[in-house]
């Protein structure tokens, strides 16, 4: 295993709907990379009918409230695939109903797997970051990139730095 840098916690991921960072390619690249909720509606859909069927019975039902430890976080690269376009430009990532929303065309991609099935990017899958999630931190594992800062591409550019020596 390589070397992991951890990025946030998943608290942070899921209070924000999104995380957007920056890493180095293997080409040397900068590319932008958003960390997502990943939920596992199925999991969910069982718990709840568990607790209906409990509740149905009589029986108390202890409401489980999902903890940084047993909620999912993906990484996504920060671009559809239909065209370029950045899914997240700055403000967090539009998502409904654990699907993240292109904000040019409305393709969704679903944010476990990130596969498009409508829209403009239908049939294609968002790249994906390697990451890991332990004890409630989410960190980049990764061995084809490097992070760069927390933010987009241009987020960590101060500018041009002044080279004039006229004074006002």
């Amino acid at each position: 295993m390589g070397v992991r840098m951890r990025l946030t916690s998943v608290e942070t991921v899921y209070e924000e709907r999104s995380w957007l960072f920056t890493v180095r390619d293997q080409h040397g690249d900068p590319e932008e990379v958003i960390l997502v909720p990943c939920t596992d509606e199925e999991a969910e859909t069982a718990s709840s009918s568990e607790t209906e069927r409990e509740q149905a019975a009589g029986e108390e039902a202890a409401v489980e409230e999902p903890t940084a430890e047993n909620r999912g976080v993906e990484a996504w690269v920060n671009q559809c695939t239909h065209e370029f376009q950045r899914l997240d430009v700055g403000r967090g990532v539009a998502m409904r109903d654990g699907q993240i929303i292109c904000p040019k065309h409305g393709s969704m991609f679903d944010s476990c797997s990130g596969y498009c099935d409508n829209g403009e990017a239908a049939d294609t899958t968002l790249p994906s970051i390697e990451i890991t999630v332990d004890r409630g931190d989410v960190y980049l594992t990764d061995g084809d990139v490097t992070f760069m800062h927390q933010g987009g591409i241009d987020d960590g550019d101060d500018g041009p730095s002044s080279t004039s020596h006229l004074s006002l």
